[in-house]
């Protein structure tokens, strides 16, 4: 960001909420689904860029910022576990004079004379999946994956299948209790077979060793972890009752003496330039090794100055990590084929001769989008340069134009999905007023490269939510082809009684079970208006846009014929979208592509056959907090803060999530902090829940 350009606050904060959504997004593509769609060096690039804008603009710093948090939540697969001592992730090093500068940082936090050496230990940093073994007794208990870093996943049964995890820790004086923690992985050789056979099955190919091991560990069924290869490499330790050395490396000798594997490459270094060579000697031995690292990481030895360091945010002041640079080769691009993912993204993939990257036979690699290939005029049968970027996604550099054939056509985005057929558009983006680079289809409901993900929307929490009916039932059903669009939800009990499967004889399913969940879904067959367009899962519609929607159309027959196809005013319809206070043109083109869509609208009334839409209740306009702008703050005891929210939307007051001089009352409930502050310093009248409750219930 120039400093000779700073932005606006406001355009400060719409460029904050966009970055911070498309790396919670990229958290979430990597740590739930072990399906990255961008390469390390492009997220960390884009994490920075967010840090200096917090940096620049301080007062954006939220507490569920990626800058402040780690990896993403659990999902609903597995069980929770909530980790004693959080599993953070590090800050990291670009360059050698970002480790000598680490180093500087580090002499000058624990006062310690420019000249003296300070030990590190330097470790490669392997490219797997972080988890954490608690022992007690010397006894393995349980095992979690990092998840958001204070809660992770309970796959303990699966870690058991590993050989490199002992059951039980080995020697005597072993603690009480003791969290091992250490990065699960697959070797390269385990990864190129299995590979071979799950092509052999027509089954899912994985795109490297990391996506395999994710995969595998985060398996349902642990019988399927079993039959994979997955290792585990020792480094690191959460709760503790006792440590059993006062250095990094004491710890890990430890480790080995009780049965792990620790990395042979781990030394200590006296000072940074031995650490510097140290990982000279890792880049240059990397490809002959059988397993993928993307870097090094350096701690600082002694454990004494490691708690003297602390912490900040969502890493230690006492490590770093030094990527590697992405590996480089020149192949021919064969083909270019467009994949539809979970969102509906459409990206252009390059199908490649196959060529050796780093010790990895390539043979595929990301485009990213259409601006992408019109930028480096990428065409079918040129000659192009690829690259490893953190490991991940292999990617195209650049054309070797002087190689090119004569008469090499342009390639041509489709307009259309490849799944569905149905319109692929580029959004709006409300920053900058430009098109989205990404182009995705509009047939949510009904193409089938979104169908899993739009389903689990569907019955999540905040739509739907079908007792019984949870993300693991969805696959389930998905895959046996009981429920392929959400009318299916609805006709499955129906539906059930012809099939020769009965859901009943399914493992963890019975008579009682069965009787439940379709009671269940019966009882969802009314829903409020608002939930029912949350749970369409449009682009754009959270719940705060989706009870703007029902708010304005009170109801779901007047939404759809506001964009009706036949309706000879849509343009009318979409600029009186546009004027709802809050709806910007994201969310308007968003709105308007989902439901002009045929197809969306044919499985809509298909729906509405089965369940009833609830009438959107209007606001109450002569209430006293009409037109008022109320923020809610602290723990609120006598109602939820859906509740707060709702009730006072209902009476026909804004709900704001920040203090400012247009505000008109903070409702405060316990422990109240900076926003009752700001509010008495505004001169912004605040009340209790009490009070509030006898404003708006007064006669």
């Amino acid at each position: 960001m120039a400093e000779n350009t700073p932005l606006s606050l406001q355009d400060a904060a719409e460029e904050h909420e966009r970055l911070s959504e498309y790396l919670k997004e990229q958290n979430r593509a990597y740590y739930q689904e072990d399906d990255p769609n961008i390469s390390d060096a492009e997220y960390d690039a884009l994490m920075l860029q967010l840090k200096e804008l917090e940096a620049a603009y301080p007062d954006l710093v939220k507490a569920d910022s990626p800058t402040q948090t780690v990896g993403a939540a659990t999902s609903r697969g597995f069980g929770k576990v909530l980790h004693a001592v959080p599993m953070l992730s590090l800050d990291n090093a670009f360059d050698n004079a970002d480790l000598r500068e680490f180093e500087i940082r580090v002499k000058r936090f624990l006062g310690r004379p420019v000249d003296e050496n300070v030990a590190f230990f330097s470790e490669p940093k392997i490219d797997g999946l972080s988890a954490s073994l608690r022992y007690e007794k010397g006894v393995f208990v349980r095992g979690a994956t990092r998840g958001d870093g204070r809660e992770g996943e309970d796959i303990t049964e699966n870690l058991k299948t590993i050989e490199d995890i002992p059951k039980q820790l080995q020697g005597d004086s072993i603690p009480d209790v003791f969290e091992v923690r250490g990065e699960v992985y697959m070797a390269i050789s385990d990864f190129q077979e299995l590979n071979e056979n799950q092509a052999k099955k027509d089954a899912k190919v994985f795109a490297n060793p990391r996506n395999a091991a994710a995969g595998s560990l985060r398996q349902l069924d642990v019988k399927v972890t079993k039959s994979r290869k997955l290792k585990f490499f020792a480094y690191a330790w959460g709760e503790v009752a006792e440590l059993p050395g006062q250095t990094q490396k004491e710890i890990l000798d430890q480790f080995k003496a009780w049965g792990f594997q620790v990395n042979p490459y781990s030394k200590v270094c006296l000072n940074m330039e031995e650490a510097i060579e140290a990982y000279n000697q890792i880049e240059a031995d990397r490809a002959s090794l059988d397993y993928d690292i993307d870097g090094v990481v350096f701690k600082v030895n002694r454990l004494d100055w490691q708690d003297r360091l602390g912490f900040v945010s969502r890493s230690p002041r006492w490590a770093i990590a030094h990527k590697f640079p992405a590996e480089k080769a020149i192949t021919k691009l064969l083909a270019i084929d467009i994949q539809v993912g979970r969102t509906g993204a459409l990206t252009p993939v390059a199908r490649l001769e196959p060529v050796n990257v780093g010790g990895v036979v390539v043979s595929n690699a990301t485009l990213h989008n259409e601006e992408e290939i019109e930028r480096k005029d990428v065409r079918i049968g040129d000659t192009v340069v690829i690259q490893r970027a953190g490991d991940v996604i292999p990617q195209i550099v650049e054309v070797q134009l002087d190689k090119r054939e004569e008469g090499a056509e342009v390639f041509e985005f489709p307009k259309t999905c490849p799944v569905c057929g149905s319109h692929a558009v580029r959004e709006k983006n409300p920053t900058t007023g430009k098109d989205d680079v990404v182009r995705r289809c509009t047939g949510g409901l009904v193409c089938k490269a979104q169908a899993v993900e739009r389903l689990k929307h569907f019955i999540s929490r905040n739509a739907f939510d079908i007792d019984g009916l949870g993300a693991k039932q969805v696959e389930l059903f998905y895959n046996l082809e009981k429920i392929k669009t959400p009318v299916d939800i609805f006709r499955l009990e129906e539906n059930d009684k012809k099939d020769l499967r009965k859901i009943k004889n399914l493992e963890g399913f019975g008579d009682k079970a069965v009787s439940n969940l379709f009671n269940a879904i019966d009882d969802r067959r009314s829903v409020d208006l608002d939930r029912f367009i949350f749970a369409l899962g449009i682009r754009h519609i959270g719940q705060g846009n989706a009870r703007l929607l029902a708010k304005n159309y009170l109801t779901i027959d007047a939404l759809m014929k506001a964009f009706d196809a036949e309706q000879t005013d849509q343009g009318v319809a979409y600029t009186e979208l546009l004027n709802i206070d809050g709806i910007g043109e994201a969310v308007a083109d968003a709105v308007k592509e989902f439901f002009s869509e045929p197809q969306n609208r044919e499985l809509l009334f298909d729906l509405m056959k089965e369940v009833t839409v609830i009438e959107f209740e209007a606001p109450d306009l002569e209430s006293e907090v009409a037109g008022k702008t109320v923020v809610f703050t602290g723990s609120l005891e006598l109602m939820t803060r859906a509740e707060a929210k709702a009730q006072a939307e209902s009476l026909g007051a804004k709900v704001s999530g920040s203090v400012s001089a247009k505000t008109d009352y903070l409702v405060a409930g316990a422990k109240a902090g900076s926003k009752l502050k700001k509010a008495e310093s505004l001169g912004v009248q605040t009340l209790t829940e009490q009070e509030w409750l006898d404003m708006i219930t007064k006669d």
